[in-house]
């Protein structure tokens, strides 16, 4: 389900959401970590001066060291607020030092000189430590609880976006198919990037169905148009003189005008969907050895297990006509026809089909490829567009070994 799919984007949108969540979280996380850390550090500041002031009044006051504060010489306080106390130049100035030693030593010390000695206190700070520590775990508690809200919202947010991108390539691919009719359509009030860029591919469409439209017409016309005259080449041909070599080359020429004009009259009825298949049971290997018999003695045919099909006997033999056709043609003997069951699989051993043939189909007019020879390239796009009205699967492949392989698969009876 493409609901479920990880690299969809509804999920890349919600993982964008989601750092940025975190990113923000953080961010916020830090400040108010170090605020409060700040303001922490500067009540116990506070509180260790005054409880030091306090005890310095009592020394004053009574001679006697207070029972909040110790009172000895410099060498037993800490280093650190030893190197502090050695940096106050000031009589009566404070020194201050927060202890965060392990394993959970968390004092404000406050240290001052009386005399030859130091007046020292200390103020717990775990209470600011422990509050500190909560508010870094509520902070990522609400992260992540607002995570669980944000995640799924932005992923279901972003369903409408995905089923116009759905549609969108759901209606490519019925042009890439050949339906020139379909569109995306649906703009809706979005005046988006999706709109441009669907707008952009219904316009595509529309141009190249009208090309495509422009263009058989024009193959029909033409071939119309040169039926009634060809007739008249014919007929004059059949006139001229046997045995005289012109006459022979007239004759040969007419012939294959006339092929031409018959292709690009079946190829026009192909376009128009006028042709419809008259099925009838055949058995598929003696249908085979038929079209190789008539016309291509010099194909070898390999039978394993042909089966019974019902089908329309004229497109079959058309199709695998056309098929030994260009193989002889363009590729190189041995051309070998195998029947296998409802498959009938026709390759030679030549150069093999061109990169264009594999990648896009057979085209009109073209055969792509130089070493193959040279023609209008109209067998194998009639015999693609048969094997359609057959309801047939027709396939190029090369062979691993050198060599064009054709393979026309027909539907089971």
């Amino acid at each position: 389900m493409n609901f479920l799919n990880p690299r969809a984007l509804r999920w890349k949108i919600a993982a964008l959401v989601a750092v940025a969540c975190c990113a923000v979280a953080t961010v916020i996380g830090v400040l108010v970590h170090n605020a409060t850390a700040q303001h922490g550090r500067a009540a116990g500041q506070d509180r260790s001066v005054t409880q030091l002031r306090a005890a310095q009044d009592e020394l004053d006051r009574t001679g006697r060291r207070p029972e909040t504060a110790d009172l000895g010489p410099v060498d037993e306080l800490p280093e650190p607020l030893r190197a502090k106390l050695a940096d106050v130049r000031l009589p009566g100035e404070y020194a201050l030092w927060y202890d965060q030693r392990p394993p959970n030593w968390y004092w404000m010390w406050a240290a001052v000189r009386v005399g030859d000695q130091v007046l020292s206190v200390r103020t717990d700070m775990s209470a600011e430590v422990r509050g500190l520590q909560l508010l870094d775990r509520s902070i990522v508690k609400a992260v992540l609880v607002a995570l669980a809200f944000v995640v799924p919202l932005a992923a279901l947010a972003t369903e409408p976006i995905n089923r116009r991108l759905r549609h969108g390539s759901r209606t490519a691919r019925h042009i890439a198919d050949g339906n020139l009719d379909a569109r995306i359509g649906r703009p809706g009030r979005a005046r988006d990037e999706i709109t441009a860029m669907s707008s952009a591919v219904d316009d595509m469409a529309a141009a190249l169905q009208r090309r495509l439209e422009s263009e058989k017409r024009f193959t029909a016309d033409v071939a119309h148009e040169l039926r009634t005259p060809l007739m008249g080449l014919v007929t004059a041909a059949g006139l001229l003189p046997t045995g005289d070599e012109a006459a022979d080359l007239v004759r040969t020429q007419v012939h294959t005008l006339r092929g031409l004009i018959e292709d690009l009259l079946e190829i026009s009825r192909l376009d128009a969907g006028a042709e419809v298949a008259h099925r009838d049971t055949v058995p598929l290997g003696e249908l085979v050895s038929d079209v190789v018999r008539r016309g291509w003695a010099d194909t070898r045919v390999r039978f394993e297990e042909p089966a019974q099909v019902r089908t329309d006997p004229r497109r079959v033999e058309r199709v695998i006509g056309n098929l030994i056709a260009n193989a002889h043609r363009h590729g190189a003997l041995p051309v070998e026809v195998t029947v296998a069951g409802t498959r009938v699989t026709v390759r030679d051993h030549g150069p093999g089909f061109p990169d264009a043939l594999l990648t896009h189909g057979p085209q009109r007019f073209r055969t792509n490829s130089a070493e193959r020879g040279h023609g209008h390239g109209l067998g194998l796009t009639i015999a693609l567009g048969q094997s359609e009205v057959l309801g047939a699967q027709l396939s190029f492949t090369n062979a691993p070994d050198g060599g064009a392989t054709a393979t026309l698969e027909l539907p089971r009876t």
